[in-house]
């Protein structure tokens, strides 16, 4: 039974992306990332809007034309490529963001099923349907209105409605579940007992083994997401190598830069 408690708490970490208990906030940084946000971006089909915290904007859209704080300013050929092959970087790497949260929930999910299977659980319409709420909250975080937005705020926002609206609800349906099915967990545990011959510490193996199982499953997708996570932490380093190279370019652009490098 401790087992099956322990595995029913280990389904609500996944979902968790990268959840931050100090500030409230869902961040991909980790200890091998050096970079973090610095600003704001929207992304629409025809315009990048890098904002900063006081509401100053530079605006950059598909025909070349750079605006900041409502001005117009004068780009070379030459900037106006550093500027578009830029435009093109934040357009490819940021949705990865949204990918790899998305693919959290769906580890959740796994862990989830793998334990209703072990176990006979059933009751769980109610955690499937939490899950859907998870993955519209992500794809409501980031994409509003045609347009892709990210930075600080857009993660404070994800990290303080997961907090408020899904991390409790998440425990409480597990716990659920997990009370409409005793008596099917009864008897899935009374098997594997009988498997054991009536052997406790035979037994104690056979649901460790189970355990370990399921672990190893949930695992890889784990592993996956995380060499995901740390390739895209890389390409925004080289993002962040960019933006410092644009603005010896584009002097206009100083303060502007989306991502700026940790300082240790």
């Amino acid at each position: 039974m401790k087992k099956l408690l322990l595995m029913s708490t280990l389904i609500c970490a996944p979902a968790v992306v990268a959840h931050n208990d100090n500030d409230s906030t869902v961040s991909f940084n980790n200890e091998q990332c050096n970079v973090e946000f610095k600003n704001d971006v929207r992304i629409k089909p025809d315009e990048l809007e890098i904002f900063t915290a006081n509401k100053q904007t530079m605006q950059f859209n598909t025909n070349g034309n750079l605006t900041i704080n409502g001005e117009s300013v004068a780009l070379n050929h030459s900037q106006q490529k550093a500027l578009t092959q830029y435009s093109d970087s934040l357009r490819t790497q940021l949705p990865e963001v949204a990918n790899i949260a998305l693919e959290g929930v769906k580890i959740a999910g796994v862990a989830l099923q793998e334990v209703a299977n072990a176990f006979n659980i059933d009751g769980l319409d109610n955690i499937s349907s939490l899950m859907d709420d998870i993955k519209l909250e992500v794809q409501n975080t980031f994409y509003q209105q045609d347009t892709f937005v990210m930075g600080q705020q857009s993660f404070n926002q994800f990290g303080e409605n997961f907090e408020q609206q899904f991390e409790q609800q998440i425990e409480t349906a597990v716990e659920s579940a997990v009370m409409q099915s005793m008596g099917s967990i009864l008897v899935a545990l009374g098997s594997e007992l009988l498997g054991s011959g009536g052997d406790m510490q035979a037994f104690e193996q056979r649901m460790e083994n189970m355990g370990t199982q399921i672990e190893e499953k949930v695992e890889q997708h784990a592993d996956a997401l995380e060499k995901r996570a740390n390739a895209l932490c890389e390409n925004f380093a080289n993002i962040a190598k960019q933006e410092e190279q644009l603005v010896v370019q584009v002097p206009e652009l100083k303060g502007y830069q989306l991502f700026s490098f940790k300082q240790n």
